[in-house]
């Protein structure tokens, strides 16, 4: 099987994170089929991108502005058996495409994830910061698989699918995640959650696989290291899997994070009280980031269910 890498970007301002981005793809142990850098509506950019990579395919996105068309613009255009998708400001292991690949060689897999590791801006992980919310900023978190296991669904900075079962399914839902609100607005998200759980849901039988060598350094800025940056993100997701149980019902839209909630997050508010007990401080903090991640979200799936429901009436 051979794989196209595709990359969406949208502004100059990340230059340097793309040209390491496209190194880390070059870089790789076994080369993709070819490399995808789709352009979000800016004409500049685009331009600019087809003169500095000749090599790689560079084009518009001929969808809705966002994410979701972006990923269905390098779908369209990708000639590979499975499409990769890497965000424009990550850095890919150079085993990262071979293991990916591997993960299809097991029956029934359409969709393989793989462990994204955080780059943090300051240098070190903030203190407070819980592992468990590690998805507050693109990254693997704790309560996930340690080893390669079948998931719901996989993270879409991280990600690869066979070319075919996405477009069978129509490809990535524009309405949930960042594409709605604008770059610069609320951080939505959750296009890929819905897209893994509508794919399981009308192709049965269908595997996501979670492939932990198939490993990614994800660039966290300094904004996002910031409390107040982890809580607008948690009220954020909380909207966004409001709009995603709308697509897929309640049953297979929250399945996951059920368990997260009931389960991992307090073990590890109690692990943070433990850990400030034997002199950690920052063990406080963490479990004080937990409850109000957990709080935060919920609140926003309550929010968001609401205004479904008054929309809907």
């Amino acid at each position: 099987m051979n794989t196209s890498v595709v990359i969406c970007v949208y502004t100059e301002e990340r230059w340097e994170d793309i040209r390491q981005a496209v190194e880390s793809v070059e870089n790789q142990t076994r080369p993709a089929h070819e490399l995808i850098l789709v352009v979000d509506h800016n004409p500049e950019l685009h331009l600019k991108l087809k003169r500095e990579y000749p090599q790689a395919v560079v084009v518009e996105n001929t969808h809705d502005k966002g994410l979701s068309g972006g990923k269905n613009t390098g779908v369209a255009t990708a000639a590979g058996e499975i499409v990769a998708f890497l965000d424009d400001d990550a850095v890919a292991d150079p085993g990262w495409l071979e293991a990916l690949e591997e993960g299809f060689q097991e029956p029934g897999v359409v969709g393989v994830g793989g462990r994204t590791e955080p780059i943090w801006a300051s240098g070190r992980r903030p203190g407070w910061f819980p592992y468990e919310f590690d998805w507050t900023v693109g990254c693997s978190y704790r309560g996930m698989p340690a080893v390669r296991a079948p998931i719901r669904n996989v993270m879409g900075g991280n990600a690869a699918f066979l070319r075919d079962a996405v477009s069978e399914v129509g490809g990535f839902h524009s309405g949930i995640g960042r594409s709605v609100q604008g770059r610069k607005s609320r951080p939505l998200g959750c296009e890929e959650t819905e897209f893994c759980i509508r794919l399981s849901q009308r192709k049965p039988g269908s595997v996501m696989l979670f492939e932990p060598r198939a490993l990614i350094g994800h660039k966290v800025s300094a904004q996002r290291e910031r409390f107040a940056y982890f809580r607008s993100r948690c009220y954020a997701e909380g909207l966004s899997k409001a709009l995603v149980t709308q697509e897929v019902g309640t049953q297979d839209g929250l399945s996951s994070e059920r368990a997260h909630a009931m389960k991992t997050l307090p073990l590890g508010a109690l692990r943070g009280l433990g850990e400030a007990l034997r002199g950690d401080l920052g063990g406080l903090g963490r479990a004080f980031a937990i409850v109000i991640g957990l709080a935060w979200t919920t609140w926003g799936y309550v929010v968001g269910s609401a205004r479904l429901k008054v929309a809907r009436s």
